[in-house]
């Protein structure tokens, strides 16, 4: 363990990415390609994972709210409370796209993962 890249507490951005990301039923889902942090905060907001494809093609991009993922140290990797089909159903966008970062967005993103399907209500 590099301390600048990792304490028992922080990690850097770069380590971040490529980290796996599983559902509770321990299946890898995709893993993390980017972080989005609040400029005013300083907290990360998002982890934006990438899912599906296959050497990088193919490849959508699902904003996850920070607050959703729990980082399992057995699993090495960050676990979220999301099926293959809920993850589907998301928002998200490909490779050649970007989303805008809007309120409208940003409120889209956090009222799929209010859902009750998604908490298990």
């Amino acid at each position: 363990m590099d301390v600048k890249d990792e304490t028992t507490n922080l990690i850097s951005g770069d380590k971040v990415s490529g980290t796996a990301v599983y559902n509770t039923a321990s299946e890898k889902l995709g893993s993390i390609h980017d972080v989005m942090i609040d400029k005013r905060t300083g907290k990360v907001a998002y982890a934006v994972m990438s899912f599906g494809g296959f050497l990088g093609m193919g490849e959508s991009y699902h904003p996850l709210p920070w607050s959703t993922l729990n980082y399992n140290v057995d699993q090495g990797g960050y676990v979220v409370n999301l099926n293959r089909e809920q993850l589907e159903g998301a928002p998200h966008y490909g490779a050649e796209d970007s989303p805008r970062w809007d309120r409208d967005y940003e409120t889209r993103v956090h009222d799929y993962y209010r859902a009750p399907y998604y908490w298990g209500m």
